[in-house]
């Protein structure tokens, strides 16, 4: 099975956003390395003049915390990877993801699900 991995970036502007940024990427490697791409060029609102960038990495090199300082306003987001887990390429998380009707036990680990009646 082949995995796959997003880059997204969060940040709150009227509202707390979610944003895909990069989509379809068979492996961890390659969505680290897209990630590590956009760093320097994604901005959450096309209409800042950006003046200067800063860039922090987490400890895990997985997630770096972006800000952004404009003309008149400062964005500050997180770009990430992230995987699907029923799509995930390690067998036993793709199999709890699919796993059967009904909630998942907390230690179980994450599910994707359809919704009753969709």
């Amino acid at each position: 099975m082949v995995g796959d991995w997003v880059v997204i970036a969060e940040y709150c502007s009227d509202v707390y956003r979610t944003e895909f940024i990069c989509r379809g990427q068979e492996t961890k490697d390659q969505a680290l390395a897209a990630l590590r791409a956009v760093l320097h060029t994604y901005v959450p609102n096309k209409s800042l003049v950006e003046k200067r960038r800063q860039v922090y990495r987490s400890g895990d090199r997985e997630s770096y915390l972006v800000v952004i300082k404009g003309r008149l306003t400062q964005w500050e987001c997180t770009l990430r990877v992230a995987e699907l887990v029923s799509d995930s390429a390690d067998p036993a998380v793709a199999e709890r993801a699919q796993r059967g009707e009904g909630v998942a036990e907390a230690a179980d680990g994450p599910q994707d699900r359809i919704p009753p009646g969709y």
